[in-house]
């Protein structure tokens, strides 16, 4: 089903998390502060306040809820999503039925999927919403109804992918025929990649973090009639939706509006005690201990990155290295500050 969407969104060839755990993403999604390092909701400056999309979008008069089927308190999500502004938060207390609780993890995608849609559409316009699915996770358990009717893979992941491909699928019937459907834009991502890649070119320090991030919107078909082979990451979710829906206020976000041609597209994250900047071909990987380069590859045809071409290209390797150090010095020096909102 999600391959159905593809064709009439705006997908992104090259996309990218921000870290490699749940903990990171919402930070990154939701607030475009990416976890470096220490996951940012674990560190010592996780309550500062933060202008993200629940608290902007409230102040525009939005309704804002978010939606996790794992028991409340499950990884510290109830208590970042009230500091991230959203207004509601509905997890496994607020669902109420033990019934189809997986065992594991939470409420099985399917029920919880239609759950989220029935609460949305009682939800006054305009409204954000936020679902974490949770159950494409180790065990990889898939309900008895399911049994027989999903596609096999290699791996018992693709299963269980398969598995909440069809819940989504099933969301997207449930909610096509109402009302608010047609002015809504839908971003689907994922938090990081699986912990055991099947396909060697997303096991290499590159692959680790490609995640899909698409844009759906019923209006906007267009979007679907080529990939975006431009360079996308988690922290540019926030300041795209906001581009897309003509914010005009100041707001802080480490990402970029996608939407936006005049703003460079990078992406940032860290691996084996480096930073990883992308821009345009290039992966630059820099050591902040060492204070040096230590890789430099084009890592759109080098997907292994089996080709260290470090010291081959000085003037882009050294204004990567600029934009990298940079980055990083703003996002300490914001953090420690508390200076993480535009008053």
């Amino acid at each position: 089903f999600l391959d159905s969407l593809l064709g009439v969104s705006k997908p992104y060839w090259f996309s990218f998390a921000n870290g490699k755990k749940s903990i990171d993403a919402m930070p990154s999604v939701l607030t475009s502060i990416p976890s470096i390092k220490t996951p940012y909701v674990l560190s010592p400056y996780s309550a500062n306040k933060v202008n993200g999309l629940a608290t902007l979008l409230s102040e525009e008069g939005y309704q804002t809820g978010f939606f996790h089927g794992a028991p409340n308190g499950s990884m510290g999500f109830d208590a970042f999503a009230s500091l991230a502004g959203f207004e509601q938060y509905y997890g496994y207390d607020e669902y109420g039925n033990s019934d189809d609780f997986d065992g594991t993890w939470g409420i099985w995608d399917h029920k919880f999927f239609e759950y989220y849609g029935s609460e949305l559409s009682q939800m006054q316009e305009p409204f954000f919403g936020t679902l974490f699915s949770v159950s494409s996770h180790h065990p990889y358990k898939i309900p008895d109804e399911f049994e027989g009717e999903l596609l096999e893979g290699p791996t018992p992941l693709h299963r269980c992918v398969n598995y909440t491909d069809q819940s989504l699928k099933q969301f997207f019937d449930q909610v096509k025929t109402e009302e608010w459907f047609e002015r809504t834009l839908f971003i689907i991502t994922a938090d990081h990649s699986p912990s055991h890649p099947y396909y060697p070119e997303y096991r290499s320090a590159s692959g680790l973090f490609r995640v899909p991030i698409i844009f759906y919107h019923p209006q906007h078909p267009e979007w679907g009639e080529s990939f975006n082979h431009e360079l996308i990451q988690q922290i540019d979710v926030m300041p795209t939706v906001l581009g897309h829906l003509g914010y005009d206020k100041p707001f802080l976000a480490y990402g970029r509006n996608a939407l936006d041609s005049n703003q460079v597209p990078f992406a940032i994250n860290y691996q084996n005690q480096a930073f990883q900047w992308f821009e345009g071909d290039w992966l630059l990987q820099y050591n902040e201990s060492l204070e040096k380069s230590i890789g430099f590859y084009a890592y759109k045809q080098d997907s292994l990155l089996k080709d260290n071409r470090l010291g081959e290209f000085p003037e882009v390797e050294e204004k990567m290295k600029s934009r990298v150090k940079a980055f990083i010095q703003q996002y300490h020096n914001r953090i420690l500050d508390n200076d993480l909102t535009i008053e």
